[in-house]
């Protein structure tokens, strides 16, 4: 038997999908009221009594998009081993999330220049929270190797939209045609931190002796 409250969570859900539907084909921020809740096959009542507007609606999403996608690098970086490296364990989960959830991604893509200042806002907070968590990780990485990084915030920047920018073109790739993708994205964000560790003089400057296999930090 579906309970009252099973059935409002299943609504939600059916607004979500067919906003995010909706959203793929023609941009969220041209999407009205009236077209997600055809597509969700409910009544613009229904729809006020789960978001007070689009923009509501809208905020939801990308909090789908952040929360989901830093909980699974979260757990990418806890299961790495010693056969597999921190960046290609988080690529390889970012990757796999992008084709499970294109709707989303090109939502939090394709808004970042959009209409609305508190969507454009929230987008841009998210971009900043993975920004800070992969700070965290260098910070704690390079302690435990004892190789100080230089301007950590600006390689955990750099890895962002190095991520980001890659993740956009996953989309328009079929899976099985990713690998040579997810082989530069790895190749480019161990270049950051190549940069940061030799800027932390890491290898003189000018000298062609290439650094200890240990000496960069969990990449």
């Amino acid at each position: 038997m579906t309970t009252r409250s099973s059935m409002k969570q299943q609504n939600r859900r059916r607004l979500i999908d067919a906003a995010l539907e909706l959203s793929a084909a023609k941009g969220f921020s041209t999407l009205s009221l009236r077209e997600v809740t055809q597509g969700a096959g409910l009544s613009p009542a229904a729809f006020y009594g789960h978001f007070r507007d689009m923009e509501d609606l809208g905020l939801a999403l990308l909090d789908e998009v952040g929360l989901s996608l830093r909980r699974l690098l979260r757990e990418a970086r806890i299961r790495t081993g010693k056969n597999q490296s921190a960046a290609k364990a988080s690529v390889d989960v970012f990757l796999e999330y992008v084709n499970e959830n294109k709707n989303l991604f090109r939502l939090f893509l394709g808004e970042r220049q959009g209409a609305s200042t508190t969507f454009r806002k929230a987008i841009h907070a998210e971009i900043d929270q993975f920004v800070i968590e992969v700070t965290e990780d260098l910070e704690t990485s390079a302690t435990a190797a004892g190789h100080p990084l230089t301007s950590i915030p600006y390689a955990a920047e750099a890895i962002v939209a190095v991520v980001f920018t890659v993740g956009a073109e996953a989309l328009d790739l079929p899976k099985h045609k990713q690998d040579n993708l997810a082989v530069r994205l790895v190749e480019e964000v161990k270049i950051i931190l190549r940069g940061a560790l030799y800027g932390s003089g890491g290898r003189q400057l000018g000298s062609t002796k290439k650094p200890e296999k240990d000496a960069m930090p969990a990449e």
